[in-house]
């Protein structure tokens, strides 16, 4: 069983990793204050009170946009750095930008003229009352369900719940990322028992769907039962059974490269992205071991 050497991952973020993901590692490690994190996060803000300047790597664009946002959020969340003028100008952000059905969409048309990952382009399908693409799964569901999770009230959210709720009912084909949207949601969303029967639902979804591999040496962009089952309380937990669990915990402790950093195993399309990428990717897979019961 693989040990992850820690020294060696605090060299590696030293040499490559983004001030804000230092700094969550500090926060998380290290016994580093809240402040740092929210000064590092408020360096991504925009006038218009959303996220970009590339938080999230993928997306070179310094326009605010939904994956940015939801990076922004999920640090908060993770760091207990909870600030209500970065939520807040989050969900105004939010609210002045929803598609005519509520949620959020997965991209802006203002991401076109940036640098940014081949796949970051509107969602496909038929386009709202405004002229919008669809509310995106993904982004509405990952949003939705660390706002649940903090308590908030907003009228944002209130439509984001309702999209969520309509889009999963009327699930018949998954994907892996919208699936990790809906997944967080339910884990989150207030109505305990509706999201019981709908997990339970989904079971077949999950495991028959051809949305998860199993086998954690499979090669290429994969996905492993720790995206859709990341914690020991995770609802979906069960689904996979301690063995399966483990041997991918096993795989990701031995995924430190001899650098000291980890890395990740879909398109590298830039070297900036992937730098970045690595420095996010290590913090997080530290996270997850600890909060595993592997550090």
């Amino acid at each position: 069983m693989a040990t992850p050497d820690i020294d060696k991952a605090v060299q590696f973020l030293a040499a490559n990793a983004r001030v804000i993901d230092r700094r969550r590692y500090e926060r998380l490690f290290a016994g580093g204050r809240a402040q740092p994190v929210r000064d590092a996060l408020a360096a991504y803000r925009n006038p218009d009170g959303g996220i970009g300047q590339a938080l999230e790597p993928d997306g070179r664009t310094p326009t605010s946009e939904p994956i940015a946002a939801e990076t922004a959020l999920r640090i908060m969340d993770e760091t207990d750095v909870w600030d209500p003028e970065l939520v807040n100008g989050i969900l105004g952000w939010l609210a002045a930008t929803a598609p005519a059905e509520g949620g959020v969409l997965f991209v802006h048309d203002e991401m076109a003229n940036w640098p940014h990952a081949p796949w970051l382009v509107p969602d496909a399908g038929p386009r709202g009352t405004d002229g919008a693409p669809p509310a995106s799964d993904i982004q509405t569901g990952l949003m939705a369900g660390t706002l649940h999770k903090r308590g908030v009230q907003h009228p944002w959210l209130d439509g984001a719940t309702t999209v969520m709720w309509s889009r999963i009912d009327g699930l018949t084909e998954p994907t892996p990322y919208g699936m990790a949207g809906m997944l967080h949601f339910l884990q989150h969303v207030p109505d305990r028992d509706r999201a019981e029967i709908t997990v339970e639902r989904l079971r077949p979804m999950i495991l028959d769907g051809g949305i998860v591999t199993l086998d954690p040496d499979a090669p290429g962009e994969v996905h492993s039962p720790l995206n859709f089952a990341p914690l020991p309380g995770s609802m979906t937990r069960p689904f996979f059974g301690e063995a399966t669990i483990k041997a991918h915990l096993d795989h990701l402790a031995a995924g430190q490269l001899e650098d000291g950093g980890w890395t990740f195993n879909w398109l590298a399309w830039s070297p900036a992205a992937e730098r970045e990428w690595r420095g996010v990717l290590t913090v997080d897979a530290l996270r997850l071991l600890r909060a595993n019961g592997r550090l």
